[in-house]
């Protein structure tokens, strides 16, 4: 799997490299200051993976985030976490604050490794068949797969899938989040952003931008957090931002 760095800093770009080098195997193909250049390069290369600063000249990067091939997946980079949810927004794989912790660049690695061999295998060809009240079955090849709504802990959007995210496994399909959520019960699933969709049995804790399942921490938007409170809590919390 391949990369690049857009980043207008020349020591975050070197930082960057280093921290890529020494947790991962992945090939960085190139080091860009601007977007324009990055975009060019994309013209004649394909490009798995993009470690992309969010405070650029000229094009910012969750303008330059919008232009990007399909198959091209992104981790922001920045130093302001105000940018957190607009990024999830624009189906990033992940979100880093600077200064980069090691462990968490190599988590947020592996999420986009994962991802990328999802996008590239057989996925087009997995399709949910039917729908009960208890459980969903997806055909992938000659084989369905019956999954229970009760082991679903969360599903998530990426690019024109979703990733469906059980106890033992992650499973992928061509269809959008507003679709797969209207053939899922409504009484313990919950929309908490643009991106994802809850089973409110599994969230272990939560703040106010957060939920935590897990070792996964998903985004809380804001227009989803009134709703959200309400129907966790029966609106017995008194959240403040």
């Amino acid at each position: 799997m391949n990369c690049i760095i857009v980043d207008d800093e020349p020591l975050a770009r070197s930082e960057m490299r280093s921290l890529i080098n020494e947790v991962s195997k992945l090939e960085i193909l190139g080091e860009f200051s601007n977007a324009p250049a990055a975009m060019e390069f994309l013209k004649t290369n394909e490009v798995d993976l993009i470690f992309l600063d969010i405070e650029m000249p000229m094009v910012t990067g969750l303008e330059f985030a919008e232009m990007l091939p399909e198959l091209s997946l992104v981790i922001f980079t920045t130093a302001y976490s105000q940018y957190a949810l607009k990024s999830y927004e624009l189906d990033a794989v992940d979100y880093l604050l600077k200064p980069i912790e090691k462990n968490r660049l190599e988590k947020a690695i592996s999420k986009a490794v994962l991802y990328k061999d999802l996008l590239s295998g057989d996925t087009v060809k997995n399709t949910i068949e039917s729908n009960t009240d208890d459980f969903l079955f997806i055909k992938a090849e000659r084989r369905y797969y019956k999954i229970n709504f009760s082991d679903i802990k969360f599903i998530e959007g990426l690019k024109d899938y979703v990733v469906i995210h059980t106890q033992s496994q992650k499973l992928i399909t061509a269809m959008n989040l507003k679709t797969i959520h209207q053939k899922i019960p409504f009484s313990n699933f919950l929309r908490v952003s643009k991106s994802y969709v809850i089973n409110m049995n599994y969230i272990d804790s939560f703040d106010n931008h957060n939920l935590y399942i897990g070792e996964s921490e998903v985004p809380l938007g804001e227009v989803y957090k009134s709703e959200f409170f309400k129907a966790y809590s029966g609106g017995s919390l008194n959240i403040e931002n």
